[in-house]
């Protein structure tokens, strides 16, 4: 640094104090006061003019007295000598500034580290330790402080220059404000050699590197870390066992989850699990390279909690348990085999003592139930995991086993997560166990989590399929009653012109019983029994032609829009089933409306099969298909509500607005079709139905049908010998009856057996046989099969209530009609002649 002029030399010397001369000021004062009092009125101002004068000149020179140091007052100078006597006996350099230039005072370390005792001899420390860039730089730094009032400390490292000491030295330097005059301070330096701090500093960093480079080549892996799983430091040994570079470890590089297998849970639980002490324990379990592979080894884990529970970091010592040398003995090797699979297996297993607390566990048991692994002070927290209904068996059990009672039946429990809903379960195996002489329980756990949910689902399907063969017979016998209702309804119709007042009567019964025959099919719809006609279709354009209807069937409030996905595949579906489904679906979504209206948006495209797994259905099997979405946003649907909504009969709306068979309609026809169903709905936010109908790739020459055209009046007499096969007696004398009047002969049998008496007894004179196919003693299909075996080869028209395909698999192979019930006259007879040819 440059030079600056030498400051004016600073006297360390104390001048006596004297008030001598202020005391007789002060006497003559009062003297000068009387007088003038005594004196007359007409000398008295004059005299006070000159005692003024007088005042005046002894004023200034007491004050030059007291600036040179000639008048001082004994009390100040006392304590000024008391305070330089301390500053004098100090070891370290201080002096005292005005700015940054101007010295005030100096103690007598100071004065040795400027090498003089004379006072002519000091400097500032910005002269005194000048020297490289960077002790330039640090005074630097102190002199800017010292001007702006902060206080600022600097270590510099040079060679005092007034000592001429050669060795290299380090001084600790402060500045800081002692007042404030204005833009001037007053500011204290201290100066302090901290060469032997420094150098106690060094040699404690030296025996730290040392001991780093110790456990860096130690023979054994060492590792801590936190109640995070985070691990802040691993030695040189343990990643190069596990692959590692020290480069990426520490500092949340690598965790307990990356080198230790099952995730760490085991190693986590032992680090977080404790109240209020230093534990130690001794673990074996397979670390986790970097590669993959495992490596077996020993820890021997040591974590301190503090008295709030809360743990600290762990200090564990890793030994390799495969590093080239051979068990000690078998029982050595058996154990260590048997704890890597006690801490793999997937079998939930702990040890509990009689208060419930868990002693010891495994990896399984610490994911199955975390709760339990926390300790603390509430009782029993092996149950901490379990909802509180099941938690009084479970401890029962533990207690049996405690008491040491025999068998343990198993409980099943289900778990609670952090939001306190049940969505898990498990199973508890609880047996007697013992330890170190004190009594204990062993707990098995398995997840039975996805068993339950099989088990529910299976449990449901059961159900449907147990209500679908009740609707299913339902159903059958109420069409052979609605087939007699409408079959003599058509007969009284030919016998009643429109004029007839009894006609309207009939049309009103045949039109109430055809509504009857719409519930019948869609019950059978439900029960997947209903008769399908599939035909190869494009979808698009069946939603296409279907738009204009299901505008009006939602009204003006309501907007329905289509959009088709691209090149959409051929499926194979009955086009009218198809059309009911998406009607059902439209008029559902509309009555979920609100009063204002909404939008109801027809959406479809296909889906190859990588894509099924996205949509999270587990009962989809993967494959190719056209998906049709109905979405809504109306009310939504409510949890507890979408659970049942394919049940028959179960609705929500008000009485007389819906049978509850809509849903359960569109179930059956989807399922019965090949496809799946799936909803998904948010209250408030609306619902969507998606529909998977499998791909279908037509064949060659097979097309999609088409509308068939007007037809002209058909003919519908005919002549040959029919035998007809019914056991309802209403139904086969009415189908007899139509037959006879439109020109045909009819034979009838009300069985199977009956029916295989008139075919023997009239042989080849039979033309057709019309025969249901559920009846007593021997059923129709079984009747077609002894009819062919016995050479007949007259053609059989099956008439039932069921599907077609609920029994085609029980029939010979052979050329036969059907005809579903209920049947109205002209679809009899339509059929039969169809069938004659």
């Amino acid at each position: 640094m440059t030079d600056r002029t030498a400051p004016p030399a600073y006297d360390r010397t104390e001048r006596p104090g004297n008030v001598g001369l202020v005391l007789a000021l002060a006497v003559a004062l009062v003297g000068a006061i009387v007088v003038a009092s005594l004196l007359p009125a007409p000398v008295a101002p004059k005299f006070a003019v000159g005692l003024l004068a007088l005042l005046a000149v002894a004023g200034v020179f007491c004050a030059f007295a007291y600036a040179v140091g000639f008048l001082r007052f004994p009390g100040r100078s006392a304590r000024l000598d008391i305070a330089r006597q301390i500053a004098d006996s100090f070891s370290e350099g201080l002096l005292v500034t005005d700015g940054d230039t101007q010295i005030i005072y100096a103690n007598d370390a100071y004065l040795e580290l400027c090498g003089s005792r004379d006072p002519a001899g000091l400097l500032t420390v910005e002269r005194l330790f000048s020297g490289p860039a960077e002790v330039s730089e640090a005074i630097y730094r102190l002199a800017q402080a010292a001007r702006a009032g902060r206080a600022h400390v600097e270590d510099v490292r040079l060679v005092p220059p007034l000592t001429g000491d050669a060795e290299v030295g380090w001084y600790r330097i402060r500045v800081r404000p002692l007042d404030r005059d204005g833009a001037r301070h007053t500011n204290l330096w201290t100066v302090v050699d901290a060469t032997a701090d420094r150098q106690r500093q060094e040699n404690v960093f030296q025996e730290l590197q040392h001991a780093i480079d110790f456990l860096d080549h130690a023979p054994a892996g060492f590792f801590s870390a936190g109640p995070d799983g985070a691990i802040s430091y691993m030695n040189k040994t343990l990643a190069g066992w596990l692959g590692y570079d020290l480069t990426q470890v520490g500092s949340g590089g690598v965790s307990l989850a990356d080198i230790v297998a099952n995730n760490g849970s085991t190693l986590l639980t032992a680090i977080t699990g404790g109240s209020g002490e230093v534990r130690t324990s001794q673990i074996d379990l397979d670390l986790k390279r970097r590669n993959g592979r495992s490596l077996p080894v020993r820890l021997l884990h040591r974590v301190a909690f503090g008295q709030d529970g809360a743990p600290g970091a762990s200090r564990t010592l890793v030994l390799n348990r495969t590093a080239g040398e051979e068990p000690e003995e078998d029982l050595r090797a058996a154990e260590v085999r048997f704890a890597r699979f006690f801490n793999s297996t997937p079998m939930a297993i702990a040890a509990v003592d009689p208060d419930g607390k868990v002693t010891r566990s495994n990896a399984a048991f610490a994911k199955l139930l975390p709760q339990a692994m926390k300790g603390g002070a509430s009782a029993w927290p092996v149950l901490a995991s379990v909802v509180e209904r099941d938690r009084a068996a479970l401890e029962s059990a533990i207690a049996a086993a405690l008491d040491n009672r025999g068998d343990v039946p198993p409980i099943d429990a289900a778990l609670e997560e952090e939001d306190g809903l049940p969505t898990r379960s498990a199973r508890f195996f609880v047996a007697p166990s013992e330890d170190a002489g004190k009594k204990g329980a062993t707990i098995y756990a398995l997840d039975t989590t996805e068993h339950r949910k099989l088990q529910e689902g299976f449990a449901q399907s059961q159900k449907m399929q147990a209500v679908g063969q009740l609707a299913g017979g339902v159903a059958h016998d109420f069409n052979n009653m609605l087939t007699a209702i409408l079959g003599y309804s058509d007969l009284l119709l030919a016998n009643h012109r429109p004029t007839d007042p009894s006609f309207q009567d009939i049309i009103q019964i045949k039109q109430t019983a055809n509504r009857a025959a719409g519930l019948t099919r869609q019950l059978l719809a439900f029960s997947r029994r209903q008769t399908l006609r599939p035909q190869v279709l494009q979808l698009g354009d069946v939603l296409t032609e279907l738009q204009l209807l299901l505008r009006r069937l939602v009204g003006e409030k309501v907007e329905v829009d289509l959009k088709h996905g691209r090149d959409l595949w051929f499926v194979k579906a009955d086009i009218n089933q198809f059309e009911q489904v998406v009607i059902n679906l439209v008029v559902n979504a509309r009555d979920a409306m609100p009063e204002t209206g909404g939008r109801i948006q027809l959406r479809t495209r296909n889906v190859a099969a990588g894509e099924c797994a996205a949509f999270g259905e587990a009962s989809l099997t993967p494959a190719e298909y056209v998906l049709i979405e109905v979405e809504d946003n109306g009310s939504g649907i409510a949890p507890d509500v979408m659970a049942k909504i394919f049940e028959p009969f179960f609705t929500t709306k008000e009485v007389g607005k819906g049978t509850g068979l809509g849903l359960s309609m569109v179930f059956g026809i989807v399922k019965q079709s090949g496809g799946f169903v799936f909803p998904a709905s948010e209250v408030g936010r609306g619902t969507v139905f998606r529909i998977f109908l499998p791909r279908h790739v037509p064949e060659a020459g097979e097309i999609a049908a088409k509308p068939e055209a007007a037809k002209p009046a058909a003919d519908y007499t005919g002549q040959g010998t029919i035998l007809l096969v019914e056991d309802e007696d209403a139904v086969r004398a009415f189908a007899a009856r139509a037959l006879g009047s439109r020109g045909y002969n009819v034979m009838e049998a009300a069985s199977g057996l009956e029916a295989l008496e008139v075919v023997e007894r009239e042989g080849q004179r039979i033309d057709l046989i019309v025969s249901d196919v559920v009846m007593p003693e021997m059923d129709g299909p079984a009747m077609f099969a002894e009819l062919r075996k016995r050479g007949v080869t007259a053609k059989v028209v099956f008439v039932s209530g069921y599907a077609e395909e609920a029994f085609a698999k029980n029939l010979p192979e052979g050329d036969f009609g059907f005809l579903p019930k209920p049947f109205s006259l002209k679809q009899l007879i339509e059929t039969v002649k169809a069938s004659l040819g």
